[in-house]
């Protein structure tokens, strides 16, 4: 009994120091799915690179905890230079058309954005507003 006592508390004192070093997300796995929760800072993501499998569908939660407006756009480094290209060439900075891999949240705001990543390789998720990309405001995403 003595054996049981001490094994539960070492699993509870090792669950709670992974929570409390994680790499700035949470992740939770919904039915197979996986959530992953984000932050946005100001030119900032609280994770520079997670890990998911080929196939997996992954829920991400975007936090906007800066100040000011950003993006999340999923893709490889072409469709991130297409991309940057068109953020530039739009009158606002901000739309993305109709893009179902682009999401923009607002300072103080959350938004959700979905993502089966089919294809193994690098992935990136970056932030076109202007100049966060280029200061580095990106995730890369290893697909395995």
């Amino acid at each position: 009994m003595h054996r049981k006592l001490i094994a539960s508390a070492l699993a509870i004192g090792l669950a709670v120091t992974v929570a409390a070093c994680g790499g700035g997300h949470s992740v939770q796995s919904a039915g197979g799915a996986r959530t992953i929760d984000i932050d946005m800072r100001d030119n900032d993501f609280s994770s520079a690179s997670l890990q998911v499998k080929a196939g997996e569908q992954v829920q991400f939660v975007f936090h906007n905890k800066g100040a000011v407006v950003h993006d999340a756009f999923i893709g490889d480094d072409a469709a991130q230079a297409a991309h940057e290209a068109e953020m530039r060439a739009s009158s606002s900075g901000t739309e993305h058309g109709h893009d179902s891999d682009a999401v923009v949240v607002e300072a103080g705001q959350t938004a959700r954005l979905s993502h089966t990543f089919d294809t193994p390789g690098v992935t990136i998720i970056g932030c076109h507003q202007l100049n966060h990309y280029a200061l580095g405001m990106r995730i890369r995403v290893t697909v395995t």
